[in-house]
């Protein structure tokens, strides 16, 4: 009976996971997986190609330039002709842009399959847009949780490159790497030709030319479609903008400050991943339900504060201090959930495509240049000052949160 009554709540727990949402879920779990084996050895196979570090940095300059550019469209195109034909559209191509790769002769080829897998995630306003449409407002942290449960499918991703290279040598691994990835991505895009369309749109007028020519509306849009939403989104947006160019500053160098400086082994270094991996996977879903239970926006303050703790772990840390700073970050992965979820209460419908895109087109150039002032930093100045500036902005940030951030007492659908 127990038992029984087990099973009838957990299908009403998870009774959002049907139509979008559940298309939604199988594609990502063939797109995640596919795209982290690669991943793996993606430097190495740059250098086998007749590449240098250098080149393997023009190919990421490339690639993150076409990102920012297609991140403004994206939303006005989500919100003007819908989410589904620009999210099919993009999947299919970001499937060639994998096949370019596995048949690159040498890494120029590699390049334009990078370009145009950055140029691909034009979809990705959609995606959110479409995930924030299709869930129930009382279900939105379960949700976003649920789909990021999916992700951890890409723990397993490296151990696989690791056979294939094994086995088929680094280059022919590689190859076959991005067959699976091509592959996979043809599949999810037969999957979300499934999606059902949640906005009246004009689907009909889209093309590649209307894509250009929309690009100067799409600009003008995303930008002041944020004198239309609430000013506590504004607010949302910029404390997180500033919380993410300080955590980018820091992304690549955790890794050598871990090993060259707290002389923390490489097999250590992969099982505190490893460990990080499993906590945020762990703590997804009760995390969710506590922010639908308490609020998204006491879960945000935690955010930064719990930052700060682990910052001094990190900062300060030997093999145990950093087995604690990883469980705190995969706890503080988890609990970024609350981020999105207020997002969606916040911004209508008919507005989430252009808001979506204009966040990720300022973020993405807030990436490029933390990451670009962290590596000055911890080259001339000290290896340690990245990771205090971070520690520094998190107070500030947990502040400004808390006095400019305001749930709405009527959360959009």
């Amino acid at each position: 009976m127990k038992a029984q009554r087990f099973i009838e709540r957990l299908k009403g727990e998870f009774s959002f996971v049907q139509g979008n949402i559940l298309v939604l879920m199988v594609s990502g779990f063939m797109t995640t997986f596919s795209r982290s084996v690669p991943e793996t050895y993606y430097s190495l196979f740059i250098e086998e190609l007749g590449g240098t570090p250098f080149t393997i940095g023009l190919i990421g300059f490339a690639s993150l330039t076409a990102l920012a550019l297609v991140q403004l469209p994206g939303g006005y195109l989500a919100d003007k002709y819908g989410r589904k034909r620009l999210i099919v559209a993009a999947t299919f191509g970001s499937a060639l842009a994998y096949l370019l790769c596995a048949l690159a002769p040498s890494w120029h080829l590699v390049l334009v399959g990078a370009v145009i897998s950055s140029l691909c995630l034009i979809d990705q306003a959609a995606l959110g847009a479409i995930m924030a449409d299709s869930l129930p407002p009382e279900r939105r942290g379960m949700g976003f949780s649920a789909m990021r449960i999916v992700e951890a499918v890409s723990v397993v991703s490296p151990l696989v490159a690791g056979f294939l290279c094994a086995v088929y040598g680094l280059v022919q691994g590689m190859r076959i790497a991005y067959l699976f990835a091509t592959v996979a991505f043809l599949l999810a895009a037969v999957v979300r030709m499934k999606l059902r369309e949640t906005l009246k749109a004009d689907a009909k007028g889209m093309s590649l030319l209307g894509v250009v020519k929309s690009y100067p509306a799409a600009v003008r849009e995303s930008l002041a479609v944020w004198r239309i939403v609430p000013s506590t989104m504004l607010y949302l947006f910029l404390v997180e903008e500033v919380s993410t160019f300080f955590a980018q500053m820091c992304m690549p160098y955790y890794v050598v400050y871990a090993t060259e400086i707290l002389s923390i082994e490489r097999t250590q270094w992969s099982m505190l991943l490893t460990l990080q991996s499993a906590v945020t996977f762990c703590s997804l879903l009760p995390v969710g339900k506590i922010i639908d239970a308490f609020g998204r926006k006491k879960m945000l303050v935690m955010v930064h504060l719990t930052v700060a703790v682990a910052m001094l772990l990190f900062i300060y840390g030997d093999l145990t201090k950093l087995a604690m700073f990883f469980v705190l970050s995969g706890i503080c992965n988890s609990m970024l959930v609350a981020y999105q979820s207020l997002e969606a209460d916040l911004v209508p419908r008919e507005h989430r495509g252009k808001v979506w895109g204009s966040m990720q087109f300022f973020t993405a150039f807030a990436a490029s240049v933390g990451q670009l002032l962290g590596g000055f930093l911890y080259e001339h100045v000290s290896p340690r000052a990245p990771f205090l500036l971070l520690l520094a902005s998190t107070v500030p940030c947990a502040i400004l949160t808390l006095l400019l951030v305001h749930e709405s007492a009527r959360r959009e659908v």
